[in-house]
This record gives structure tokens, C-alpha cells and sequence, in this order.
């Protein structure tokens, strides 16, 4: 039994460091507000859609709970989603894809997101497409000029 616990504790402390791993952050000197309304800017003028904007913080509030500033942008563009869906449809359940703006516990303020290869390395044969890299190198920029 002892070894069955310790192995199931290596196997999820190894998922979580990975995890870790597939989230990209960028640091900001501005606020979550405006460190998302210029990742909204960035993404209108590239193009793509702007789906919703969710407050996290006004969510706990709501509830008597608080949280330091957190918002996640849900944005898309069809002309990167379309071609993933079409090598495997379940790419479908990772689009479209977020942006979160949040502030830690230090005071920091950071967009993350997700790596979308890594997101979809399990899918048949998306991660390892063009487009994932031109997902990847989007939002590798919009979130530059969003943290400018």
C-alpha cells in the first residue's frame, strides 16, 4: 500500500509540475483592467473575435468571497481554429482560446495562457500543424503588445 501511495504521489506531482510548465506568463506594469482592455485592443486589430470578458474578482464578490483582480478574455479566429478542427474536431473543446489577466499574490500583474501545443498534444496530429505554431506565436505577441 505504501508503495502505491508514493508512486500515485510522484505521478501527480509530476502532472502538476507539467501543468506548470504548459502555462506561459508575461509580467505587466499596468493594471488587470488595463492589461486586458490592451490585450482587447490587440486582438480587435488583428482581427479576431472577442467572444466575452469574465471577471473573476466581481464573480467572488458576488458571493461575499474576494480575490485579487483576475479576468480571462475568451477570443477566436477562424481562419487558426477552422484548420485545427478540420485535422482533428476535438480541438473544438480548446477553442477558442483565453487570455487571463490576474494580479498575485505579490501585487504583480501577469496575462497567462495556455501553450496551445501543449493543449492539444493529444489530439491526432494537431499539435504538430502549422497552425498551432501561428496560435502560438499570436498570442505570443498580442500579449507583448498587450503588456507594453
Amino acid at each position: 500500500m505504501r508503495s502505491f501511495i508514493l508512486a500515485t504521489v510522484f505521478v501527480l506531482g509530476g502532472t502538476v509540475a507539467a501543468m506548470a510548465d504548459d502555462i506561459i506568463k508575461v509580467s505587466t506594469d499596468k493594471s488587470v483592467s488595463e492589461a486586458l482592455d490592451a490585450f482587447e485592443d490587440a486582438v480587435g486589430n488583428a482581427g479576431a473575435t472577442v467572444f466575452a470578458r469574465i471577471d473573476h474578482a466581481a464573480g467572488a464578490e458576488k458571493v461575499g468571497l474576494t480575490i485579487p483582480a483576475n479576468q480571462v478574455l475568451i477570443f477566436g479566429n477562424p481562419a487558426m481554429g477552422t484548420p485545427a478542427m478540420q485535422i482533428d474536431p476535438r480541438a473544438g473543446l480548446f477553442l477558442p482560446l483565453k487570455v487571463q489577466a490576474y494580479e498575485d499574490e505579490n501585487g504583480q500583474v501577469w496575462l497567462a495562457y495556455e501553450d496551445p501545443k501543449e493543449t492539444m498534444d493529444d489530439l491526432d496530429g494537431v499539435d504538430a500543424s502549422p497552425v498551432i505554431e501561428k496560435m502560438r506565436g499570436a498570442l505570443a505577441k498580442l500579449t507583448s503588445i498587450a503588456a507594453e
